[in-house]
């Protein structure tokens, strides 16, 4: 028997009340509950990538009338060859992407006479010597720039534009100062030079040509290192200051570098005093770090001084640095920064070259013959660790 209900006069069955109601409970959640999206994957943030460079300083190459005489090819010919000075350093310069030396006299020419201590002009085969080593940055701001004059900064100017070299410190003109900017780029990195000397041994600049070398000036460094500043990963200055045979540093150059850190500065290059000086690392108000190597002291040199043998231990800074990067944002930072002290060899026979050497290739039998009698390689090795501390680095590490 089936059971009938009456709707208003219709009469359905219970079967096909129920498969009515069945399908409006389907139409009416269908249109009233939304529907929830397919979920998609977060894209990937992006893998930041590295890059990095080598960077390798030298100190004071301070070409006496000794050692070019001793480097002469013939007798009574002004034709010089100082690749022996380098022989045993430059296998370490060779392996450096950006290797810079303070040439600390100037190159001007035969026509200006060649002469030493106390007014240097030097063989510009002496440049020739410093490029087979292996340097591409070379400094030429400091004490002994105006030594000849004028004439004498040009004509070093002309030697190293004739062989494609970068050079720091002095200026063909002042337009040139202005807008040339000085960048080195290596595998990525862009490294970005400024120069400076704390003065000119009582010389001076022309009067026409105030921009012809780079003096220390707070007002002119600050403008300077703002415009080079976004130009470039890594930001370096030389700095020719401090004091004469002393390794400590003074007041002023704890100024000059609180400056720089001020204004972004990564590593300063300091020299000038002859004997080595301490390595620094400063937090600067922008959140990074200013990497200052206060002296390295002398690199090739016959500085004579009674009071200490100090002379003879030059250092080469090394330096690894590390760019970061994503496709929107980067960041540079020095992330080695050690030490390989030197030095520079030299005996009473005429006949034999000065020689700048690793102190880990440095010997007992060497140190004997050397002109100063004091030296000795335990001296040498006590001065360096005094001065540097941890951040020697071993010919083991270097994998020289």
């Amino acid at each position: 028997m089936k059971t009938t209900i009456n709707l208003g006069g219709g009469n359905f069955t219970t079967a096909v009340f129920a498969v009515t109601v069945f399908a409006a409970t389907l139409f009416f959640t269908d249109c009233t509950v939304p529907r929830v999206p397919e979920e998609q994957p977060l894209p990937e943030a992006e893998k930041p990538q590295t890059v990095s460079v080598t960077f390798i300083a030298a100190g004071d190459n301070l070409i006496h009338d000794i050692i070019y005489n001793r480097a002469r090819i013939k007798a009574g010919e002004d034709t010089f060859n100082l690749d022996p000075g380098y022989d045993f350093i430059r296998p370490i310069i060779k392996k450096a992407d950006i290797a810079f030396v303070n040439q600390e006299t100037v190159l001007g020419g035969r026509q200006f006479g060649h002469s030493g201590y106390p007014v240097f002009n030097t063989p510009q085969d002496a440049g020739l010597g410093l490029i087979n080593a292996g340097f591409n940055v070379i400094n030429q701001a400091s004490n002994h720039t105006m030594d000849r004059g004028e004439g004498a900064v040009y004509g070093t100017m002309d030697f190293w534009e004739s062989k494609n070299i970068m050079y720091l410190g002095i200026f063909r003109s002042e337009e040139k100062r202005k807008t040339e900017k000085l960048i080195m780029e290596k595998n990525g990195i862009k490294a970005g030079f400024l120069s400076y000397t704390y003065g000119l041994n009582g010389f001076s600049l022309p009067r026409d040509k105030p921009w012809l070398v780079g003096l220390i000036d707070k007002e002119t460094m600050a403008r300077e290192i703002d415009e080079l500043r976004p130009l470039c990963d890594l930001l370096v200055v030389s700095m020719h200051w401090g004091s004469e045979f002393r390794h400590t540093v003074n007041q002023t150059q704890k100024q000059l570098a609180a400056l720089m850190a001020e204004h972004k500065v990564d590593v300063i290059i300091g020299h000038h005093p002859h004997v080595t000086g301490p390595v620094e690392v400063i937090s600067r108000p922008d959140g990074g770090m200013l990497t200052v190597y206060y002296s390295l002291g002398d690199f090739l040199s016959h500085t004579q001084a009674d009071e200490t043998p100090d002379t003879m231990t030059g250092a080469l800074a090394y330096m690894t640095v590390t760019k970061t990067f994503t496709s929107d944002q980067s960041s540079c930072t020095v992330t080695t920064a050690g030490v390989i002290p030197t030095v520079c060899h030299y005996t009473t026979q005429r006949t034999e070259p000065f020689v700048v050497y690793p102190l880990w290739d440095y010997t007992d039998e060497l140190a004997a013959k050397h002109i100063k009698k004091n030296i000795t390689v335990k001296y040498l090795n006590n001065v360096a660790r005094n001065i540097f501390g941890s951040r020697i680095i071993e010919k083991e590490y270097y994998g020289n």
